[in-house]
């Protein structure tokens, strides 16, 4: 089993008589990319404050390699990276120049380490020219190099595909799966992107009113069920919804001359083979998987994760 990175252990934040944080409990291992999702106001902002010592923890605390974020704070802290949204950067100066300038507040990093992390993040071409020039996400990735330049255990970042065109998000998000492997990273993700979370973690917490109401394997999340919505074009319409009510006892919502199932998808062929049994013509037949979205969405009990 992987090195355990960061521990929460009965994390609770209280403000005024209302508990904001009602008993966090769980733990990032080195080399993984936790995402940590829930909807506004769920208390995903205020538990990255209290991880890196931003906000004082009413009870319980936060282990970093066994260091106490509480009584441990100066060994604790100076193993997390963190970049919280757009991270701000001197504009008038190049890349090379902004890490150089955070490199003389931290101990011990070199010249060296400076040009692995531009390496890393892959900005070698661009790290010359002034930061006013860079795109966002270019911005977000020197962010992430100059959160990595003093070799932290825990990197944490929140929405940080946030603003991004599309391109942008695929390069961050590709990023952020080389850091975690090569460097051994444990990479925590703040978002309500559920579909970009699906494809960047490995395991997803999700919060809701201060409490965590699932930690899921991001694999099995979406592994775990067959259960499957299926859209069948067949004519004639009308016997085909006929035919499965009687032979499957399913009933079949339809419009024009698409069927649409909610099952599981091993019932796909023998479907098939009744429609075809019974002269019914089948053009085409769509299968949409049940999603991280979907699975969250359940557990929600909500229509949205903003």
């Amino acid at each position: 089993m992987s090195e355990t990175a960061m521990e929460l252990v009965d994390v609770k934040k209280t403000i005024g008589k209302k508990e904001i944080i009602t008993g966090l409990s769980f733990s990032i291992h080195k080399g993984e990319v936790f995402g940590f999702i829930g909807p506004n106001g769920a208390g995903k902002t205020t538990t990255i404050r209290m991880m890196v010592g931003l906000m004082q923890i009413t009870s319980g605390d936060v282990q970093i390699l066994g260091n106490s974020i509480k009584s441990e704070y100066k060994d604790a802290i100076k193993e997390v990276g963190a970049i919280v949204e757009n991270p701000e950067m001197h504009s008038f100066m190049t890349g090379w120049q902004n890490l150089k300038h955070y490199a003389r507040m931290m101990p011990n990093v070199t010249k060296e380490r400076i040009s692995e992390v531009v390496k890393l993040v892959g900005l070698e071409k661009p790290i010359n020219e002034k930061v006013g020039k860079y795109s966002l996400g270019m911005r977000q990735r020197l962010g992430i190099a100059q959160a990595l330049l003093h070799k932290p255990s825990v990197l944490i970042l929140d929405e940080p595909t946030n603003g991004l065109d599309p391109a942008g998000i695929r390069e961050i998000r590709q990023y952020i799966r080389e850091l975690a492997e090569q460097e051994n990273v444990a990479i925590i993700i703040s978002s309500h992107l559920l579909s970009e979370i699906e494809q960047m973690c490995d395991r997803i917490g999700l919060i809701k009113n201060g409490e965590m109401i699932a930690i899921q394997d991001v694999r099995a999340a979406t592994e775990q069920t067959s259960a499957a919505e299926i859209q069948m074009e067949v004519t004639p319409i009308d016997q085909a919804v006929e035919t499965l009510k009687t032979e499957y006892d399913i009933d079949a919502a339809s419009s024009d001359n698409t069927l649409t199932i909610k099952g599981e998808r091993e019932m796909i062929p023998k479907i098939i083979q009744t429609f075809v049994n019974h002269d019914i013509q089948i053009y085409q037949v769509t299968i949409t998987k049940s999603t991280l979205e979907d699975k969250f969405f359940e557990l929600i009990g909500e229509n949205t994760i903003e």
